[in-house]
């Protein structure tokens, strides 16, 4: 979540986090936004990207303050970073700041983040004026609760650690109240459901010796439930809010600056005037500002929004329809979370886990990123000639001059590659590239960081945490028991016997795992879970430790656009006026190569050079492969080569594609030779009837003027 001030100085919510159930949205969907999407215009016929965001991204709408909480909420979010800043310089023990962590963050969530929805009279009176969104007093009143028991543990931390075995009656207390503020934090900016996730591995770990076999396990008592999971470096202080505290909050702290300093504007002109002239121009154009805007938001929805206010218009214009328009706007959103350098929340998680730098996370995701867009290019060129789109006038500055003149803003994101290949840790990375894009600012007299920006850009730092802290420690207390009771080894067990030891199967039944419990649960939630119980699963049947922890990391994200609930698809489908479901399985075409490539590096041992591992040879095998692999899915799905393609090349050429996520021999011959018979066949019949374009399926005018009337 970015925060900004509005024009009456409230703060609103970039990045607003939402909670209704997921599935919410596909059951009434099509009903809901068939029509024109009013609901999601201000009053001046604009978009409202807050209302969108709010409606569609996987976390709860944060309020929109005014007047006092306001400022406490700025201030305290500067203390948070401040707080996050110097510990980069001045380390402290674990034990001590991430408590004190906590407790501000926490704390800070209770203002922020209602505890109950609001009617749609409350909306409108918020809108209007004629009500406050300000906290209430129980609002205030959780703040003060949630501060208690962490001051507790910092007060005397070292020994309040070291009691973990026998914890005193206070120090039980203390810590159930810790667990309970982190569950209703949590509940507030994700929903209901992580809450009652965690509640239901308590229930587990408590009633244990009840359960039957395979999962009976001993019982443990409260005492030792609170001991380890709020008394030791598990729990609510293990991993997941370790890298909120350290990764997270910095990452958004640069992000907050590079916004502030213009970036966001170049990277979308930019994208508009190196792609925006040719027939295919459009298409792109998205795609390469999805990429650029996923450095600073780290949100598919957000990005989706974003590019579909300023894109769809573009792409309308050019003859997209409007569920294909919504595809692209989708696919290229949900690439934020996905490529380097700034990652989502689940790659820093990666670094900790394996006890690897984050650069070595971004060598791993390159290629696996390029292949993502690759395919939506490709889908995107086919699109171009099937739609007969048309080239777009724009008005807008040389590449080349906004390259010369704003250039500078791709400095600081090279330059946290550069200081971690340099050795440097990523959190002194990103805090010196986070200097440059300050100092970087001052050369556009519209984004000098002046005061004002600087406590904005901290405060939204800040802010930009909260609606992962929360389910970050909740995670936290999933993998505690999940490491207590030893169940985490237990469902990867019935895994792999449920697959009979088949590398094949383990891989297909993990992917469907994780996809179906990321439908439920945040990404970064999603993979910490699916770590614990399919990570080992994966390893059991011979797959490396980093290449299952990218294979679940690509299936919690690709989850946000997984029929039947696909946020992303939904949200766009709001902008364009078409229908969502449609929008979504439009979607999920576009992205329908990064399902299935994740499979070649877990599959076979060449697999592993998409992560640019195993030397230069089995790298660019896995890359000459994979790109055919793509291009083949490419062109199944879109049904163009060089005219359209009918059924029986299309099923040649998709069919083909699977032998190669097999990097062996055999399974490369079969794959390339069935490829090879849908070209050839293509070609010959394409020379002996050659493509008459007024045959190709176009929209009609009165498909167009429709598209028009009805879209904004």
């Amino acid at each position: 979540m970015t925060e900004r001030p509005d024009g009456n100085g409230a703060v609103a919510a970039h990045k607003s986090p939402p909670g209704s159930h997921r599935a919410t949205h596909s059951r009434n969907a099509d009903e809901k936004f068939t029509g024109s999407p009013d609901p999601y215009k201000d009053t001046d016929g604009k978009f409202d990207e807050e209302a969108l965001i709010a409606e569609f991204e996987a976390e709860k709408p944060a309020r929109h303050l005014t007047g006092t909480p306001a400022l406490i909420i700025k201030a305290v979010g500067v203390i948070l970073s401040v707080f996050g800043l110097y510990w980069v310089f001045n380390p402290m023990a674990t034990q001590f700041y991430l408590p004190a962590f906590l407790m501000i963050g926490l704390s800070m969530t209770f203002l922020v983040y209602r505890g109950w929805g609001r009617s749609d009279q409350a909306k409108e009176d918020i809108k209007e004026g004629r009500r406050s969104d300000n906290p209430h007093i129980l609002d205030w009143a959780l703040a003060i609760i949630a501060i208690v028991p962490f001051l507790y543990i910092i007060s005397d931390w070292d020994a309040f650690f070291r009691r973990a075995i026998i914890p005193t009656y206070l120090d039980l207390i203390m810590g159930t109240i810790a667990i309970l503020v982190v569950l209703e934090a949590a509940r507030r900016t994700v929903g209901i459901l992580v809450p009652i996730v965690v509640l239901g591995f308590f229930a587990y770990a408590y009633f244990g010796p009840y359960i039957p076999d395979p999962f009976q396990t001993s019982s443990f008592g409260w005492v030792r439930l609170v001991g380890h999971n709020v008394m030791g470096t598990q729990g609510i202080f293990g991993v997941p809010t370790d890298v909120a505290a350290t990764y997270i909050i910095l990452f958004t702290i640069y992000g907050a600056v590079l916004t502030a300093s213009g970036a966001t504007k170049f990277f979308i002109d930019l994208s508009f005037s190196a792609f925006g002239q040719s027939k295919s121009g459009p298409g792109r154009t998205v795609t390469m500002a999805g990429f650029l805007l996923g450095t600073v938001s780290g949100s598919g929805v957000a990005t989706t929004v974003t590019l579909g206010g300023i894109s769809w218009p573009l792409l309308k214009k050019a003859g997209y329809p409007k569920e294909h328009g919504g595809g692209v706007l989708a696919a290229a959103g949900i690439g934020a979370i996905m490529s380097p350098p700034t990652l989502g929340a689940a790659a820093f998680i990666i670094a900790a886990l394996l006890n690897v730098s984050y650069l070595q996370v971004l060598i791993w995701a390159t290629i696996p990123t390029l292949l993502y867009y690759l395919g939506i290019i490709l889908a995107i060129e086919m699109d171009a000639r099937k739609f007969k789109t048309k080239p777009v006038e724009i008005d807008t500055t040389p590449a080349g001059k906004l390259l010369l003149r704003f250039g500078y803003h791709f400095s600081s994101l090279i330059a946290i590659v550069v200081f971690m290949a340099l050795g440097m840790t990523p959190f002194r990375a990103v805090v010196y590239a986070t200097i440059l894009a300050f100092l970087l600012s001052f050369l556009d007299k519209q984004s000098w960081m002046t005061p004002k920006r600087i406590w904005d850009a901290l405060a939204t730092g800040a802010t930009g945490a909260l609606s992962v802290i929360p389910v970050m420690a909740a995670a936290g207390l999933i993998v505690g028991i999940m490491t207590l009771t030893g169940l985490g080894l237990k469902l990867a067990n019935i895994i792999v016997d449920f697959a009979g030891g088949s590398l094949f199967l383990t891989a297909l039944f993990s992917a469907i795992s994780v996809i179906l419990l990321g439908l439920a649960v945040p990404v970064t939630a999603s993979f910490i879970i699916s770590w614990v119980i399919i990570g080992p699963a994966l390893q059991d049947v011979g797959v490396p430790a980093f290449a299952a922890a990218m294979f679940i990391f690509y299936y919690s994200v690709l989850s946000e656009v997984s029929p039947p609930t696909a946020l992303s698809p939904f949200a766009a489908s709001a902008i364009t006026g078409g229908k969502p479901i449609k929008t979504m399985w439009l979607t999920w075409r576009y992205t329908l190569s990064a399902f299935l490539v994740p499979f070649i590096f877990v599959l076979t041992g060449p697999g592993i050079g998409l992560l640019m591992q195993g030397g230069v040879g089995t790298v660019l095998l896995a890359l000459a492969v994979s790109t055919v692999a793509v291009a083949a899915l490419a062109v199944a799905t879109g049904g163009w080569i060089m005219g359209p393609a009918n059924w029986i090349e299309r099923v040649l050429i998709g069919v083909g594609s699977l032998p190669l996520l097999v990097m062996e021999p055999l399974f490369l011959m079969v794959g390339a030779a069935l490829i090879a018979v849908g070209l050839v066949l293509h070609v010959v019949r394409v020379k002996r009837h050659p493509h008459d374009d007024s045959a190709t399926p176009a929209r009609s005018e009165t498909d167009r003027s429709r598209t028009a009337e009805s879209t904004p």
